[in-house]
């Protein structure tokens, strides 16, 4: 699809302000040009009422627009031109504003809409798109670029409007006198040509000021969203510094592009006073000096000046229309489908865990990544037990449980629940089914109460005192300014990480979900936070499968089973006993978590 028919599609979801914008612009085109023409005629009979004693010698379209005014009495002739003119002028501008709100409820209709479609898809696109996406580029594309491809619309609205005067103004120059028309086309022609280059400068404005654009917005998000590191490293200058070039490109894009508009008004003025006064030098010669001929003359010089006036407007949508094109390609690459990755949804309903879950010969790589973060991995893990993943960073444990929930579906090989291939089941209910608790807990800016229960809106006050306490976060909300309707601020900023990590096991233990993933809880915290967490995570696994990632191997020592994770691969798994006695990987990681020196010291080392 180009992008002009990205735009066409969703314009024409709305036929009804669409006729209503075009038939009032043609009403008011109508109108404008009857009332500029009954200007000159109207004139002439103030200063003398004969000229209608000549009317036969009118061009007959000219005999139809005064013909009203004939039908009265000598001295109420001009009266009645006059009120011709001022009804012709109220209904062009009544016209003219219902054509121009229908315009702009389409724009802000459509601007809901390119906003609301693209949150939708945003929300529903696989998580790889976002990993490899800036997420202030795609904030910045919904709003100022969405913003900016909308702008095309009501300048194609305006375009329209000024067409549609410049059509009927034509045609009454044509009926006056199609030579003179020739000959000011030709003006009007070169005219138009210098202003193509102007509209050309424009468009590249245009694409300027969009990339300006993009880059400042993700270089301030992503100077927000790291403020905590940018002042631990004392590096606001620095910072300040960079958004300032940002700041100062995108401006430099805004003024140039801003210039280039201006420069069309001024520009078309002196050639529009140059090609009237040639016009006027023309005519002169070219008509005889009669009355009929000298209100022709100056009845066609009159509309000549208001479409001369009317080339301003003309090519300020042009220009407009030329700035908006990067925008309106942004949002379309942001919209199309056929080039993101969307998870197939299956069919089969989830309705819990009978048997196990079973990893088999599961291998996965990375969009652009050069070796695989999984390579043949098979894993069983039977309903009620816990299976603890273990290994240095980049082992590829967090990659396994992210295949599970399906935030990535598996290079090669199938995930079965009961002997149900994973990708069968309906995402949705799967993912209901599935309780994450992670090491980088995630809070919105909301209370602890809406926190707590989110995703879970039939939560009672119960409910969520209960959790609380199983969470061991109970005390420490109680003593929160408000308690649960205390607001955390952004990320939770303003809880320390153990109480947000117990408002995240507090969400699971109101999920109530038969399968837990606990991916490295407890990792960041102190010695009394861990404490802490670990008794809520020991309530929250109570009769529920449990995947966990394990940084701190004291964390699953009772684990039913325990598989280490290297380069992708199993390269050992057991109980803990099993894998001390095999003096392999697991007993050097054990080794050198707990610094043991002497195998004396502890047991499992000589078991």
């Amino acid at each position: 699809m180009s992008t002009q028919q990205f735009l066409f599609e969703r314009a024409k979801r709305y036929p009804c302000r669409i006729f209503v914008a075009v038939v009032f612009g043609l009403l008011a085109a109508m109108f404008n040009s009857i009332g500029t023409t009954l200007i000159v005629p109207a004139v002439f009979v103030l200063l003398d009422n004969s000229v209608f004693t000549s009317a036969i010698q009118l061009p007959p379209w000219l005999q139809v627009l005064t013909a009203p005014a004939t039908q009265f009495s000598p001295e109420i002739q001009a009266v009645a031109m006059l009120g011709l003119i001022v009804v012709a002028i109220l209904l062009k501008n009544l016209a003219y504003y219902l054509s121009v709100m229908a315009g702009a409820t389409l724009t802000h209709r459509l601007t809901q809409d390119l906003r609301t479609e693209g949150i939708e898809l945003l929300l529903t696109v696989d998580l790889e798109y976002h990993t490899s996406n800036s997420t202030g580029d795609m904030i910045q594309q919904l709003n100022d670029q969405v913003s900016m491809a909308v702008n095309s619309v009501g300048a194609l609205v305006s375009l329209s409007q000024v067409s549609l005067n410049l059509v009927f103004f034509t045609g009454i120059l044509l009926a006056i006198s199609w030579p003179l028309t020739v000959v000011a086309c030709l003006f009007l022609g070169g005219i138009l040509l210098l202003n193509r280059y102007i509209v050309a400068r424009a468009k590249a404005f245009g694409y300027r000021l969009s990339e300006a654009s993009k880059y400042y917005s993700i270089s301030a998000l992503e100077m927000l969203n790291g403020i905590r590191l940018v002042k631990a490293q004392a590096t606001e200058r620095a910072e300040g510094s960079k958004l300032n070039q940002f700041i100062t490109r995108r401006e430099q894009a805004a003024v140039q592009a801003q210039a280039n508009a201006a420069v069309i008004g001024p520009l078309n003025e002196v050639l529009s006073i140059v090609a009237l006064v040639s016009m006027i030098l023309v005519s002169w010669f070219w008509l005889d000096h009669s009355v009929a001929s000298v209100t022709l003359l100056l009845t066609f010089l009159f509309i000549l000046t208001r479409v001369i006036q009317l080339t301003g407007p003309l090519n300020s949508a042009r220009s407009r229309l030329a700035n908006s094109i990067a925008s309106v390609e942004a949002v379309h690459n942001l919209l199309r489908r056929d080039n993101k990755p969307f998870m197939v949804q299956g069919q089969h309903r989830f309705n819990g865990l009978c048997q196990s879950i079973r990893f088999d010969h599961v291998s996965f790589r990375y969009p652009n990544a050069n070796t695989p973060a999984l390579v043949d991995v098979s894993l069983a893990l039977p309903k009620g037990k816990t299976l603890a993943l273990v290994g240095a960073s980049g082992a590829g444990k967090s990659t396994l449980a992210d295949l599970l929930p399906r935030f990535y579906d598996p290079t090669s090989g199938r995930i079965w629940i009961d002997g149900v291939d994973l990708r069968e089941f309906d995402l949705v209910r799967l993912r209901r089914a599935m309780g994450i608790v992670s090491q980088d807990t995630f809070l919105f800016n909301a209370t602890v109460r809406d926190n707590m229960a989110y995703g879970q809106s039939q939560a009672t006050e119960k409910d969520i005192v209960f959790a609380a306490k199983q969470a061991n976060a109970w005390d420490f909300i109680q003593a929160l300014p408000q308690g649960v309707e205390t607001v955390v601020g952004d990320r939770g900023v303003l809880l320390s990480g153990g109480q947000r990590q117990r408002i995240a096991i507090a969400r699971a233990l109101l999920q109530n979900p038969p399968i837990l993933i606990l991916d490295e809880a407890t990792s960041a915290l102190d010695s009394v936070s861990e404490k802490l967490v670990q008794e809520a995570l020991d309530r929250l696994k109570q009769d529920r499968t449990t995947l966990v990632i394990a940084h701190r191997l004291s964390t699953v020592l009772n684990a039913d089973h325990i598989v280490v994770l290297e380069q992708g691969r199993v390269v050992e798994q057991g109980t803990h006993a099993t894998l001390m006695r095999l003096r392999g990987r697991y007993r050097e990681l054990y080794q050198s978590q707990f610094a043991i020196s002497a195998p004396s010291s502890h047991p499992e080392s000589t078991a």
